[in-house]
Order: structure tokens, then sequence, then C-alpha cells
């Protein structure tokens, strides 16, 4: 962890460990990784973890307390695969795939299907711009509402 952020709030320093984790390798910390990023305890991250969940700021399996999700990233592989190059995430849903290639800031491709039809979709977004890509996104729940059920929404 870089000095700057051990003045910061512990639960930001954990959510901030929890997004460089995401970024560097594609998938979720452990609640380990994390207590040896901030320099704490498992016990400590876990609560942590549990209230930044609470503030709908990432969302942990109710029973293992893993994370599950950190928008935009997915803990999980979904329909919506986001690369950079040779390097892959997971996104919960397109609106989360647009934001994950804008916190790249890189030219991405994100690979997914109609869920209509089951037809392959490819999106490229370069240059922050959308390039390539056809369809009609379509939220079947409202905005207000994603957060009553967010695995399903």
């Amino acid at each position: 962890m870089t000095p700057d952020r051990r003045s910061l709030p512990f639960d930001t320093q954990v959510r901030l460990a929890v997004y460089d984790h995401f970024l560097d390798t594609g998938r979720p910390p452990s609640p380990s990784e994390i207590a040896v990023s901030v320099s704490a305890s498992q016990e400590d991250v876990r609560a942590a973890l549990s209230r930044l969940h609470d503030a709908h700021m990432l969302v942990i399996h109710p029973e293992s307390g893993e994370i599950i999700m950190a928008n935009p990233f997915s803990g999980v592989p979904t329909a919506f695969r986001v690369e950079v190059g040779d390097r892959v995430w997971w996104a919960n849903c397109i609106w989360d795939s647009f934001g994950l290639a804008a916190m790249l800031n890189a030219d991405t491709r994100i690979e997914t299907s109609c869920p209509c039809c089951g037809d392959a979709l490819s999106i490229e977004v370069q240059n922050g711009a959308l390039v390539k890509g056809e369809g009609i996104i379509h939220f079947a729940i409202p905005a207000k509402h994603w957060w009553d059920n967010i695995i399903f929404t």
C-alpha cells in the first residue's frame, strides 16, 4: 500500500486494495490478501468488507464473506467479458462493461451475447469512444431498484 493511503479511513484503504487487486489480476482478492495489503488483521478486513457491502460499495457472498462484485468488476465469470490485449476482466452487465472500459482507459473489446437469441456480440471502445458494436441496451429493472437484488439485476 502506498504511504499516502495510510492516512485514509480504513474502509477506504480496504476498498482501494480490492480495486487494485481486481485491476492487477482480474479477480477479487481474498480477505487474507487484503489484510496483507493494508497491514491489518483478517478480522478487521472482514468487518470492513461487511460495512462496504452494507453501504452498497461492493457485494460479498452472504455465507462465505468472499467478494463477488465490486462494480464494475464481477468476481465470477459472466456474459460480459472485457478484454484489453491479452488481459481479461468480467463485468456484471453491459453498463459495467462500459464503466470498466472507461476505468481501464485503454482500447477495449467487450464480448457478450444477445440475451434474446444468444447471438455473439462484440463491442469495441477506442480512445474512449464506441467504434464497433450494435444493439440495444435494455434495463429490465429501474435503477432505483437495482440494489433490491443486485445479483439478479
